[in-house]
């Protein structure tokens, strides 16, 4: 088994830490404080062909593999997670679905504007009574000619307002439960289709998140994705890719917050000497570091079996997802502690980290989702 990264790979991940630290992290602060979204940043990332990561190069992406992904979502998050979410959003919840599921029509139509920024997407799954039961959405999609009627709305949507593009689900069929469900490709200039309330988040506060609501949203026929009664299944395909790319992020939070922890107590002094020869900081260290490496192999493997095609990674990416995005949150509360009262202060960049990795357990899937996912594959294997 091998654990090192391809030439390709470690280049890319030092191109990624490089521009995260020179363009990203200076601003990453103030954009948070002013609740900014990172259009600049963004038009940026996409000349590097970060925005088309998962695109394939004949539509114009960069056609990286699922660990090339994560690498970047890693390097981006650990410089602003706000920045991360965004591009992870739009890579592997909007495009990804249409790179796996779409037509040819699709892919042509619509990924070329996103590989290269011109159109950023997002992904509309939850509703206000439907999160973690996505087969209970109530959004209906009812066909009148070449084109569906769309009605309802969707709640905690990533890239509200800036988002052109939304692989939106919707109920076809009432009668048919979890197999009514199909996934459409929405427009935002779409007649029908506005944004709603949006969301005061506790972190990741310049990243976009608000209410799609739709009223009489005309679709066209064409613009559905796969089949009728695909959506669940497009739904539940996209999660998995979406869980490592989360995991990712959580990685990138973690690493930094333990960064700025490590440093912190280098310089801090305490009891005559720095707080690094303390043995409850040793331990806290050590502790922290191992947590990362160990979220990053999950991530990884995850990662690989998506990539490599081999069978489902289900499981793995929920392992990946779960361990990772709880692992940022024990980090964080760490590295935060090793600061002491200083971490309480919006001076350091400790507090933000803690805020941030908060929801990475809660979305695309509740730590409760993960393990009830990770049981019932192991039960059913049985």
């Amino acid at each position: 088994m091998d654990f090192d990264l391809s030439e390709e790979q470690r280049i890319l991940k030092e191109t990624v830490r490089e521009f995260a630290a020179r363009e990203i992290l200076p601003v990453a602060s103030s954009l948070e404080k002013e609740g900014r979204f990172p259009r600049e940043i963004l038009a940026r990332l996409a000349d590097l062909g970060i925005l088309g990561m998962v695109i394939p190069e004949e539509y114009g992406g960069a056609g990286f593999g699922a660990v090339s992904s994560a690498l970047v979502l890693e390097e981006i998050a650990a410089a602003c997670a706000s920045t991360a979410v965004t591009v992870s959003v739009h890579n592997t919840a909007a495009a990804g679905p249409i790179v796996k599921f779409g037509s040819a029509s699709q892919k042509r139509r619509f990924l070329p504007p996103m590989a290269a920024g011109r159109v950023l997407g997002g992904f509309a799954l939850s509703e206000p009574s439907a999160g973690s039961d996505a087969a209970g959405i109530r959004t209906r999609a009812v066909r009148k000619g070449d084109r569906y009627l769309l009605n309802g709305s969707k709640s905690w949507i990533t890239n509200v307002h800036e988002g052109g593009l939304f692989v939106l689900m919707a109920v076809t069929d009432p009668a048919g439960g979890s197999r009514g469900i199909s996934a459409f490709l929405v427009e935002a200039s779409t007649r029908g289709f506005s944004f709603g309330k949006d969301e005061d988040k506790l972190g990741l506060r310049a990243s976009l998140t608000g209410e799609i609501v739709l009223a009489d949203c005309e679709v066209p026929a064409e613009n559905l994705l796969g089949e009728e009664g695909m959506g669940l299944r497009i739904a539940l395909a996209t999660l998995d890719a979406g869980r490592i790319g989360i995991a990712a992020q959580a990685i990138g939070i973690a690493r930094a917050a333990f960064d700025a922890a490590l440093s912190h107590a280098r310089k801090r002094e305490a009891f005559g000497g720095p707080l690094t020869k303390l043995q409850a900081i040793q331990n806290k260290i050590a502790d922290m570091a191992v947590q990362i490496d160990a979220a990053r192999l999950l991530t990884h493997r995850a990662a690989w079996l998506a990539e490599s095609g081999a069978r489902s990674f289900t499981r793995e990416a929920s392992e990946a997802k779960l361990y990772a995005t709880e692992m940022g949150n024990r980090v964080c509360y760490e590295a935060l502690q090793i600061h002491g009262g200083y971490g309480y202060s919006r001076e350091y960049a400790v507090e933000r980290y803690v805020r941030d990795v908060r929801v990475t357990t809660l979305y695309e899937g509740t730590s409760e989702i993960q393990r009830m996912v990770i049981a019932r594959r192991l039960t059913s294997a049985a």
